[in-house]
């Protein structure tokens, strides 16, 4: 309790005084677990108007399986994104307005893929909209654009962007849709003029009540306004990405300028998250309470609303919600949902802060922060704390003056520090003011409390049923789809895939791409492409009709796993065949490396005809088919499981029509290859064996044009293919290599071998991979002759380096003996330059000596340099020496050396008559 001074003050010493004030101001200093906050809720101060909080449905994709949940567990998740009193009870949804290129999880369809030509229904943003404005009347609407179709000339900062804008503005409003907000193109900065105009013709439109939003990048927009009139009075709002402290940033605090605050227009983080749902909840509440602490921001937009994506795509747990599950009806609500409410439902759009009650907890952002928030008619408020970098209890004594009623106040909380459904939006306690309006609130680390006079607040009770995969078979012809629209569990990655009438002489509908060029990009770009199904699949059947408009390229995709950003890096199996009947089937990355697994070309697919591809499955069996007909198979094993998809590597109008996978069983083996070292270990710088086998079992069919080949990293050896004729039933082939192992150092290598043969007229590749250890000879002991040990490796200028004698012809002991100035040398190594003999210590010595000099037999011709070189490091070195020259002395310090290295090189003038000797080389070592 405070210490009272009023009955003392004419009782004792001024000095006194003084100091029991200085110990009241020590005791409330902060940074103590438990240290106590004193909150003046004060009805007759003011603050910022809130403008409420919100989350991005775009950027991109990340609504998309939404839609092809069933109704009841559709209407579930909805009710806990949109509906008050409920959940997140969200006041604002930002839309992306598509433009046919993914902007993150996927590419979002225009609602004008050519010009001139628009279809309202396109997509899924107005659907969802409608459904959050059926259950919130009141939510704020805001559209922006992180793509635009190819046919806007000028680029995006162009006139026939704003018309396409309005163009999307109609839709909206012929969907019954009233948007609040427009922004430009996401975080790509902004062009001043374009805004400008872009606010005339708004006005011209009929949409003069639209706010316009700038330019959802970063502060720097609020320099271009104060410097530029016209531009200012165009926005209507500051809108920032990520200020607190980036994308996916921990939100201990937030920033914004000087210059954004003193415009007086509303500041917004008009997006930020990037969180995980669960994990995430700490920092997207901080975001909005420090959001307005330390920065000024009235507004907050989670990235994303949801994460109904495939599990295989990147930020699949981001967002308030998760459900990739269509199917099974499976989704789960995050902790970010609850954090939301804790703010959503107790202030509205329109509420008052009141900024002498909102600060950090003990006037320290470590024990967490508070905003207090007051109704238009100035009655009730809601005080927002949070305690999440808190680590011990603390308290909040809370004065209400001002006309703010000192009635009850309701206490709820939700543990984000530690996600649990019983510990989510809980409301813990009531609690009545004293007369005078003065309570207590004591808090725990990692919560956040809301204390509010208001009341209608409520927490959903809708439960999801468990996941489970997609079943196999499954199909769909696309003939229950209405034409426009997306087709059920079909996610574009890049392009435009929309249900068509079929065109080439087929009725129905069809699968057709949409956009006709390469659209205006936020991220790079790839294929056309989209996937579908499971990403569970294992051994399945692909099978699609297709049907080329013009002259191009399609593909299948199968056992689509990981994708990383951009969309490219898609890891999976391609089967691609062009309209002229080349073909390939190959293998890529999640980060977009493409390895070609085999290649060939069957009979021309032509254009305007229909056509059935197939691309098969069955352990690391792969076989791709046309028209019934196997045109290629090949075994690899690096993917085990994924989705399908389907593609085109440019931006054309292709058809696809029923499609199918069905589950296949494991096929038995036509063909086997086996690869065998002659030992699992081979010192560095040795000779290894490897011998390759291609074996086909009794009852298969004859291998045709059999071609096998070797890599191996590091090694050295002849790599040419070896050839076969063919291989009969129950008869093998095998291939033997001669490497020689890496010198640099010791490893694991991979050796790798590849066999491609026909089958029944049907090509095939198989691949079989073998493991080796390169190791170091043992280190040398004691006092040693070079001379006498193990080379890893040695090179010559000319012929092999000679052991205790000179350099001779091109052959091994052809050599004279070692002589310097007349003085012959037992011990020693003869070398013509460039040369390098490689010994391997191993850190087990100490001392190097050698006396070096070029030998007689060159007379006075030659000239060259000796190093000795240590794990790549120079340790001694002469300068050069001549033929004639006295000798020279060098010695090294090889304290810790791991491989040694005489050197010796050609001064630079050449290596003839460089007939360099090491005399009497030594090494002392250890043990």
């Amino acid at each position: 309790m405070p210490i009272a001074l009023k009955h003392v003050r004419n009782l004792i010493p001024l000095w006194i005084l003084a100091l029991l004030a200085a110990l009241l101001v020590a005791s409330t200093a902060p940074a103590h677990a438990d240290s106590a906050t004193s909150i003046s809720v004060d009805g007759s101060k003011g603050g910022r108007t809130f403008d409420g909080i919100g989350a991005i449905s775009g950027g991109g994709g990340n609504s998309r399986l939404l839609t092809d949940y069933p109704a009841a567990q559709r209407n579930q998740i909805l009710d806990y994104l949109f509906k008050p009193g409920y959940g997140a009870g969200l006041q604002l949804l930002k839309l992306e307005i598509g433009g046919d290129a993914n902007s993150t999880d996927g590419s979002e369809p225009s609602i004008e893929h050519s010009k001139g030509s628009v279809n309202c229904d396109a997509g899924y943003e107005f659907w969802l909209a409608k459904q959050a404005q059926k259950r919130n009347p009141d939510i704020g609407l805001y559209g922006l654009a992180w793509s635009a179709p190819g046919w806007i000339k000028g680029g995006f900062w162009s006139t026939d962007t704003i018309h396409y804008l309005i163009t999307w503005l109609g839709c909206a409003k012929q969907h019954g849709l009233d948007i609040k907000y427009l922004g430009g193109w996401n975080e790509r900065g902004h062009d001043a003029d374009w805004y400008v105009q872009l606010r005339s013709a708004l006005n011209d439109a009929g949409y003069s009540k639209i706010k316009i939003v700038a330019d959802d990048s970063g502060w720097d927009v609020a320099d271009d306004m104060a410097k530029d009139k016209a531009f200012n009075d165009a926005v209507s709002i500051i809108g920032a990405h990520y200020p607190c402290q980036g994308d996916g940033g921990p939100a201990t605090s937030c920033s914004s300028t000087k210059t954004a605050q003193d415009n007086g227009k509303p500041l917004w983080a008009s997006e930020n998250g990037s969180q995980d749902m669960n994990t995430g909840a700490p920092a997207l509440i901080r975001s909005i309470t420090r959001g307005y602490v330390d920065a000024k921001m009235t507004s907050y937009f989670n990235w994303p609303l949801i994460a109904a994506i495939y599990p295989n795509l990147p930020y699949s747990t981001v967002g308030l919600a998760t459900a990739g599950s269509p199917w099974s009806g499976h989704y789960g609500i995050g902790e970010n949902t609850w954090a939301t409410a804790q703010v959503t439902q107790f202030a509205k759009p329109g509420w008052k802060f009141i900024d002498a009650g909102s600060g950090h907890l003990g006037g320290s952002e470590s024990n967490g922060s508070y905003v207090t928030l007051k109704s238009p008619d100035g009655k009730d408020y809601s005080t927002v704390l949070e305690t999440t970098t808190a680590t011990a209890a603390q308290t909040a004594n809370f004065t209400v003056g001002g006309g703010l009623s000192r009635g009850t106040v309701h206490v709820w909380a939700t543990d984000v520090n530690h996600p649990d459904p019983a510990t989510d939006f809980v409301h813990t306690q009531d609690i009545t003011p004293s007369s005078n309006g003065t309570y207590a609130l004591t808090m725990k680390p990692g919560y956040i409390y809301t204390v509010t006079t208001t009341t209608g607040q409520g927490k959903g009770t809708a439960t999801a049923p468990a996941a489970h995969p997609l079943s196999l078979p499954y199909k769909d012809d696309f003939d229950r789809d209405a034409a426009g629209t997306e087709a059920r569990y079909v996610s574009d990655m890049q392009g435009s895939f929309e249900v068509q009438k079929c065109t080439a002489g087929r009725r129905g509908m069809c699968l057709q791409q949409m956009a006709p060029v390469k659209p205006i990009e936020w991220q790079d770009d790839s294929d056309a492409f989209t996937l579908v199904g499971d990403p569970s699949w294992t051994n399945y059947s692909m099978h699609s009709d297709v049907e080329l408009a013009k002259p191009g390229t399609v593909e299948l995709i199968g056992r689509a796993g990981k994708q990383n950003r951009p969309q490219s890096h898609q890891q999976g199996y391609y089967f691609r065949i062009s309209d002229t009947g080349a073909w390939t089937i190959f293998k890529s990355d999640a980060d977009g490396k493409h390895t070609v697994l085999t290649r060939s070309a069957t009979a021309p697919l032509g254009t305007g005809r229909w056509h059935r591809l197939g691309l098969s499955f069955s352990g690391s069996r792969i076989t791709a088919s046309v028209d019934g007909k196997s045109i290629g198979v090949v075994d690899d094993s690096s993917y085990s499981a994924g989705q399908g998809g389907l593609g085109l590597t440019s931006y054309d109008t292709d058809q696809f029509d029923n499609l199918s996978f069905t589950k296949v069983r494991a096929a038995r083996p036509t063909a086997a290859l086996a690869v065998t070292p002659s030992a699992k270990s081979v010192r560095r710088g040795k000779t290894l064996t490897v011998t390759t086998t291609v074996s086909v079992p009794k009852r298969a069919k004859a291998a045709e044009g059999v071609n096998i080949s070797l890599d191996a990293p590091g090694f050295t050896f002849d790599a040419q293919p070896q050839v076969f004729g063919s291989i009969r039933p129950g008869g093998s082939a095998s291939a033997s290599w001669q490497l020689t192992a890496p010198t640099d150092k010791a490893s694991t290598a991979t050796i790798s071998a590849t066999a491609t043969f026909a089958q029944g007229g049907v090509a095939q590749w198989l691949r079989q991979d073998a493991q080796v250890a390169v190791t170091n000879p043992p280190p040398p002991s004691g006092v040693n002759d070079v001379s006498d040990l193990d080379f890893v490796a040695s090179t010559n200028g000319w012929g092999p380096v000679e052991r205790d004698e000179s350099v001779g012809g091109t052959n091994a002991g052809d050599g004279g003996p070692l002589t310097i100035n007349g003085t012959v040398y037992p011990k020693g190594l003869g070398t013509n330059s460039v040369s390098d003999v490689t010994v391997y210590l191993g850190g087990n010595c100490s001392k190097f000596t050698s006396t070096v000099g070029n030998d007689d037999d060159a007379g006075s011709s030659g000239s060259m340099t000796f190093s000795v070189l240590g794990d790549g490091r120079t340790l001694a070195a002469t300068k050069t020496i001549k033929g004639g020259d006295p000798a020279q002395q060098l010695t090294a310090d090889l304290t810790g050396v791991g491989t040694l290295d005489l050197v010796v090189g050609d001064a630079g003038d050449g290596n003839a008559y460089d007939h360099g000797d090491w005399a009497a080389p030594t090494l002392t070592c250890s043990g």
